[in-house]
Formats: C-alpha cells, sequence, structure tokens
C-alpha cells in the first residue's frame, strides 16, 4: 500500500519543488493589495519578496480550511493509499486544526502531524518522513517517528530589520526606529511551536557570533536532516554566513543545503535573514 505525504505551502516547499521530492503540496493563500495568490504555485518566493519589499502594507496570510483538506484527503486516498499529512505548527495557525477535523472521515488512511515548526523547520520533517517512507515504514509508523522526533527541530536565525517585525505588530514602532539607529540585530527562533526572540547583538557580525554560539550550544545532528536558509532576493549574506562559519560544518559535511525562506515566515522577518535548522543532538 502506498504512502504519500502531504505538506502545506508553510514548508516553503513550493509545486515544482514537491513533485521532484514527491510529496504532495496543498497551498496557502496569500493576499497582497493587487490580488490573492497560492503560495508556492503562482506565488515563488522570490515574487514574493519583490512585491513584499514593494508593498506599503504587509500581506495576509489564509488558513487552510476543512473543506479543501477533505478534497484533498479524497483525492489522494482514492487509489487506497495512506496519507501523512505535516502541517504548519498549531500554535502559528489553525491550519492543523482542519486537517484533524478533516481526517476524522479518513480514520486508518489519513494521520496528521503537528509539525509544531514552520519554514524550513516544517521542511526537515518532511525530509525525515521521505527516508522513512523509503525505509518501507507504514503511514502510522511514519507519524509515530515523527512526533517523536519533532521536539528535536531547531530554526534559529540572525534579522537584518526589525521593520517587517513593527509592520506586523510585534514590536513598538519606538523599540524599532532604536534597533535600526542601533544596528540591533534580534536573534529569533521557533521554539515549542512558536517564534520566539532568543537573543540580540549590535551588528552583524556579533549576531551571527551569537547565532553560532546558540547552534553550538545544541549540536546538530548531521545524520539526520538540515540546512542554513535565507530571505530576500540575494543569497551573498547566507553564502558569507556559510564561508564565515565554517567550524560549525567543515569537519562533518562537504556541502551545507541551503534554501530560500518563503511567505509564511518572510512576512514577518522581511528580507536579509540568515538562519540554521536543523535537529538538535
Amino acid at each position: 500500500m502506498a504512502v504519500k505525504i502531504l505538506v502545506d505551502s508553510a514548508s516553503d516547499v513550493d509545486l515544482e519543488e514537491a513533485k521532484k521530492l514527491g510529496v504532495e503540496l496543498i497551498p496557502m493563500k496569500i493576499t497582497f493589495e493587487d490580488g490573492d495568490y497560492s503560495d508556492g504555485v503562482d506565488l515563488s518566493h522570490e515574487k514574493f519578496f519583490e512585491k513584499l519589499i514593494e508593498s506599503a502594507e504587509l500581506p495576509r496570510t489564509s488558513l487552510i480550511n476543512e473543506y479543501r483538506f477533505t478534497e484533498a484527503f479524497k483525492e489522494l486516498t482514492a487509489d487506497g493509499s495512506e496519507v501523512v499529512a505535516i502541517m504548519l505548527s498549531s500554535k502559528l495557525s489553525g491550519t492543523y486544526k482542519n486537517a484533524m477535523k478533516a481526517a476524522e472521515a479518513f480514520k486508518g488512511k489519513v494521520w496528521v502531524v503537528d509539525s509544531l515548526n514552520a519554514s524550513a523547520g516544517e521542511r526537515l520533517l518532511v525530509e525525515c518522513a521521505l527516508r522513512l517512507r523509503e525505509a518501507g515504514k507504514s503511514a502510522e509508523e511514519i507519524a509515530s517517528e515523527l512526533n517523536s522526533q519533532k521536539h528535536r527541530i531547531l530554526i534559529l536565525a540572525v534579522l537584518d530589520t526589525l521593520l517587517y517585525l513593527k509592520k506586523g505588530g510585534r514590536i513598538s514602532a519606538l523599540t524599532a526606529f532604536a534597533g535600526t539607529m542601533l544596528s540591533v540585530k534580534p536573534v529569533i527562533g521557533v521554539i515549542g511551536g512558536e517564534v520566539k526572540l532568543v537573543g540580540k547583538a549590535m551588528g552583524s557580525k556579533k549576531s551571527n557570533n551569537l547565532l553560532n554560539k546558540l547552534v553550538q550550544e545544541k549540536g546538530i545532528d548531521f545524520e539526520m536532516p538540515h540546512c542554513v536558509i535565507w530571505s530576500g532576493l540575494d543569497d551573498s549574506l547566507m553564502k558569507k554566513y556559510v564561508a564565515d562559519s565554517a567550524a560549525l560544518w567543515q569537519d562533518s559535511i562537504s556541502e551545507v543545503p541551503s534554501y530560500m525562506i518563503g511567505s509564511t515566515i518572510g512576512t514577518h522577518i522581511g528580507p536579509g535573514a540568515v538562519g540554521v535548522a536543523f535537529f538538535a543532538k
């Protein structure tokens, strides 16, 4: 019996990549001033950041409703397949809750996993699921292992600007202004399913040092999926970070996988962010 992996676009897996990986994508809706877009389908990560930079207002992200999940589960199980659905953190969106409601009509066929993560953290759980599927595990076994392993996943990232956190009402205008004037670079993380501030430093060099310190404290399990991430239209900061932080991975891997952050987290952090996503030892 085949096992199909379904993931929402908050994972930053777009439609083209989903096809290459052999996973099913259910996109979230992103609304800009000029209309609605399907994330990762008719709105690429590059196009998203182009529009984000040009827009005066932040875009709105719509959760995936129960009906869309019901239709997706119906289609995916029609040939007798089982489904493992990996969803954006339940603490960031009602998408997981809607998937669970829809799955009630597909007991024994659909298993829904709350990733307690987003962006690359959710992506790493998808990669883990693909490994387990390749190993011949059933949908139920895959879901159980993902629920066991997901608490080890961490995303830690340095932001270049506080502007988008201010626009989204996450910080006050005064804090954002002071941070800009003082070149404060916040370090954020997805902790317990929520985006939290884990530190801040003056300037890029000190913030990158803080990021590396936090990563080293947790330790990267290189036997599990891992990557560096960046936001915006230019990956030069990411490449410089990888080169400057060679001590983190040079003895373990020859090349560091890298991925561009998409709309779900990108809306709030803006361009210029650099981070690391990994399973902690």
